[in-house]
Formats: C-alpha cells, structure tokens, sequence
C-alpha cells in the first residue's frame, strides 16, 4: 500500500479521502476491491456463526453431559480425603461442571476413593446399578486400581473394584493428589465427548 501522493504502480496515487479514512479498507485508490472473508470464529461445539446449527444432536447431547457431570461422593478409606479436598475452594471442582451428589439416583459419575472389601463390595455394586445412565466410574488411588499394599497381606480386600464394575479411569498413586483427579475428569469428559 502506498503512501498518500506516492505513485502505485498504475500512474495513480491514492486519494487524501481514502488515506483520512481507514475505516474504509475496501477501497484504495479509484479501485474496488473486495474484502477479505474474517476467518469462522467458533462460539461453540455446536455454533459456526451467530444463529447457526451444523452439529449434530448426539455431539451436542455430549457435550452437555461432558460438561456437567454429577459426583457421588463414596469414599472408603484415606483416598476420601483427597476427594473431598478436590470440592473445597482452593481446588472448587463446581466450576469444571461437576457437582457432588449423595443420592446415586441423580448421579452419574461414581468416584470409588479408598480400598474395597468384600463386605462394602455388595453396596458398591448395588449403588453403581441405582445410577442413572449413561454413568461412568473412576478408580481413585492404588486400592481401589488393583488392591494397594492391603490385598497381599489381607483377606478382605478386593483385587480392584474393576472386578465389581466396570472402570472408565484410573488414578494411580497413594493418596493422588487432588490435581490427578481433576486430571481424570477432563479426560472422561473428552472420552465421553468422543464416544
């Protein structure tokens, strides 16, 4: 673009009009020229533009459920701790969009934090059958992944709840810390998204 009273190429320099004004970037010169498209901007997983549906149903049904999912609260063992720590403020787990329930009939995520025996292991599957569908399970800590130090040494312990339900994610360590579990949440919301 040339300078006002620089000559372009074509023997003719811009007018002062159109160099006083740039706000009109469509003109230069005599000459129309037609505007660049704006690149699409998103305003969404299911929004192109203002006022316009291109997804389809299912995508937006995931991604609402993605994004709001319901907590029930079961901890078992030291794991809980971590857990509960994850809803206070200093973490606030509400603004990722999951929210602790107590009730599994208005539930669907089920976060099994501690060790499970074989007495609590009846409930745990009784309370995963009571939740809504669809509805999802993480394994939080060692004990309930695969037993923990607990399971070669007692009884009592079940190898894993993955033997009483089935697991979406599992969290290694003992105890995780509270940023494993907000970890494992956004990645069942991206598995929940891509289902």
């Amino acid at each position: 673009m040339t300078n006002p009273g620089e000559q372009d190429g074509s023997g003719q320099g811009e007018s002062t009009e159109d160099a006083e004004c740039p706000d009109r970037p469509w003109t230069r010169g005599t000459h129309w020229t037609p505007l660049q498209h704006a690149p699409p901007q998103l305003y969404g997983p299911a929004l192109r533009g203002p006022g316009i549906l291109v997804e389809s149903t299912e995508q937006v049904v995931e991604w609402a459920r993605s994004n709001s999912l319901w907590q029930m609260m079961f901890g078992l063992a030291c794991c809980a701790i971590e857990m509960m720590a994850t809803n206070v403020a200093h973490y606030d787990l509400d603004r990722f969009g999951t929210m602790p329930r107590a009730s599994p009939r208005q539930s669907d995520l089920m976060i099994v934090a501690g060790t499970v025996t074989h007495k609590i292991a009846p409930v745990v599957e009784r309370l995963y059958r009571q939740m809504a569908e669809p509805r999802w399970v993480i394994a939080m800590g060692d004990c309930a992944t695969s037993g923990g130090i607990y399971y070669h040494g007692a009884y009592s312990v079940v190898k894993g709840v993955d033997q009483i339900v089935p697991v979406d994610v599992y969290i290694s360590g003992c105890p995780p810390r509270p940023e494993a579990l907000i970890d494992a949440i956004f990645k069942l919301e991206e598995m929940i998204r891509q289902q």
